[in-house]
């Protein structure tokens, strides 16, 4: 029985630890990587209290340690993971078709963003995806010539484009039905690091500011910290509410949704997420499902509503595809929704990010 104990005891701590360690606020990969697993972390936890209420109930001592750790665990786990069930209010609403034939809208925007693994060589399988979902704007991520090439097929149907195309695994590809009245291709952060913005003009008129990104990870094979990437996200956040009007803004951001980041990014944005009361989304890693997170976003400002958000399936990529049907609603259409707003030292912390990002 002993034996059992000290196992318990020293599952619980490291899953507890794992769980908290994304407090520290630290960028280094090996702290950062922590904000991810937290779903994987839940599942363990309850591994843990199963176990320990199977075969012992030790209350005494460092076993205490056990069921309060696992709880705990549980708890802050749940709380992340919360917003992201159907028990909580969505945080952007479900359009009424108001047209009663579909997809016509003018005001509608049909997005497929897929991050397509550059050395993946089903090229056929996002072509089809393509020719399925007759997405009005296409970004793809890890793109490179190869894939520019493989794509010739669909440029008449998207003669709007932003193209560049690298070998490094950060090469950005964006087709488009709709009217590219303005666009740049920007470094904002790393020489090699490329995002898009883009103003899209709806066959209504309106004008869409459109953000494509793909800033680079945390990871022993990548970055040894974050805080490029998050400088990155917090740069295109901070102009977005800045500029202003109808907004989306896309892409893998190599970050989860509950992060600190991600939802540090949702405040100095103010833009809103369409997962938050509808599920997860996981997009990557599609080989393993137990180990399946949201890297793949899309947020948009209160000028949207939602039509239709689907997972789409794998073609030889580590990511999920991302499909999404958004409606622009005049003002006095809209729905009164809580706009996300900087708190406390939030501004100040972006700035800091930025700065710190810049300088090295």
């Amino acid at each position: 029985m002993h034996f059992v104990d000290y196992v318990l005891l020293v599952y619980a701590l490291v899953v507890t630890v794992a769980s908290f360690l994304n407090f520290i606020r630290l960028d280094y990969w090996w702290i950062r990587m922590w904000d991810f697993p937290h779903l994987q972390l839940t599942v363990l936890a309850a591994i843990g209290l199963i176990g320990w209420l199977a075969v012992d109930h030790t209350l005494t001592g460092y076993y205490t340690i056990i069921p309060i750790g696992l709880l705990a665990t549980l708890c802050y786990q749940g709380w992340l993971i919360y917003p992201f069930t159907p028990l909580h209010r969505k945080q952007v609403v479900r359009v009424v078709n108001r047209t009663g034939n579909g997809g016509s809208d003018t005001n509608t925007i049909r997005l497929l963003v897929a991050n397509v693994l550059m050395d993946n060589s089903q090229t056929d399988h996002v072509v089809k995806l393509v020719d399925k979902h007759k997405p009005d704007v296409l970004l793809l991520l890890e793109a490179n010539q190869k894939w520019q090439d493989a794509l010739a097929s669909i440029v008449p149907d998207y003669p709007h484009q932003v193209l560049h195309p690298l070998e490094n695994t950060y090469g950005m590809l964006l087709y488009s039905r709709l009217p590219i009245r303005h666009h740049e291709l920007r470094f904002l952060i790393q020489d090699d690091i490329p995002s898009v913005y883009a103003q899209l003009a709806l066959p209504s008129g309106q004008i869409i500011n459109f953000y494509g990104v793909h800033p680079m990870p945390p990871s022993p094979t990548e970055h040894y910290r974050s805080t490029e990437r998050d400088a990155e996200l917090l740069l295109v956040g901070k102009e977005a509410r800045k500029r202003g009007g109808a907004t989306i803004i896309a892409g893998d951001l190599n970050d989860v949704a509950w992060s600190h980041t991600t939802r540090l990014f949702q405040r100095v944005s103010g833009l809103l997420d369409p997962r938050i009361g509808r599920g997860l989304y996981n997009t990557f890693h599609a080989w393993y499902f137990f180990l399946r997170w949201p890297l793949d976003h899309v947020f948009v400002s209160t000028h949207f509503q939602l039509q239709k958000i689907l997972r789409l399936p794998n073609g030889g990529s580590d990511h999920f595809p991302m499909f999404i049907a958004l409606t622009y609603v005049s003002e006095p259409e809209r729905v009164l929704e809580e706009v996300p707003q900087p708190e406390k030292d939030d501004l100040e912390e972006a700035h800091e990010k930025i700065v710190e990002a810049r300088e090295n």
